[in-house]
């Protein structure tokens, strides 16, 4: 099984999305034997906003980058993204990622029925950091954007792992962690029965 593991906080030691999604690749590695994980930060080391040049593939180093990116994506099995809320929405290095990994042809495909996902198979985990309290209002952007990409591309398959009211107070996001933390191990549980 090969898991792709996605950051994007900004906020280093800080984060909340980054414990969160380390501690889902953990419970992942720890429970399931043979997992391949393969990790990219995308504040470390973003991929460039997409540009008419980006489409063009003017920079063969880029376009080189954005090949790999796209392949590393079609080739795994579970899929765990530290998505942190910013402004309502999520950081721009993780649209920046969506960007190279929602290719017409590729992951999605427009037919005489309509548009039709073609990375289906997949399990994506979403680690979700939030300051506030967002889950099922008009200010959550951020995860109906993220649950229609995904299921754009054909997966079905996402959960999130949400940790809301951190900015709240120390104790806030204290329990809010703890509360992400405990509903991990249900995600894998399906699949160590199946195995």
């Amino acid at each position: 099984m090969k898991l792709l593991h996605i950051d994007s906080s900004a906020l280093g030691q800080n984060s909340v999305t980054r414990e969160l999604s380390a501690a889902i690749v953990s419970q992942w590695t720890s429970t399931l034997d043979g997992v391949q994980v393969e990790y990219r930060d995308l504040d470390r080391e973003p991929l460039p906003h997409l540009t008419g040049g980006s489409l063009a593939q003017a920079d063969p180093a880029e376009a080189a980058d954005a090949e790999r990116t796209l392949q590393q994506f079609l080739d795994a099995d579970v899929v765990v993204i530290g998505a942190p809320m910013y402004n309502f929405s999520i950081p721009s290095t993780l649209k920046a990622w969506i960007d190279r990994v929602a290719v017409a042809g590729r992951t999605f495909r427009y037919t005489e029925a309509g548009p039709e996902g073609l990375a289906g198979g997949k399990k994506v985990v979403i680690a979700s950091g939030r300051g506030g309290l967002h889950s099922g209002t008009p200010s959550d952007f951020q995860e109906p954007y993220l649950r229609h990409v995904f299921a754009f591309l054909g997966i079905e398959d996402v959960e999130f792992v949400r940790a809301e009211g951190v900015a709240y107070s120390p104790q806030h996001r204290s329990d809010a962690i703890a509360a992400a933390k405990a509903a991990i191990p249900a995600l894998v549980a399906p699949l160590r029965k199946a195995a």
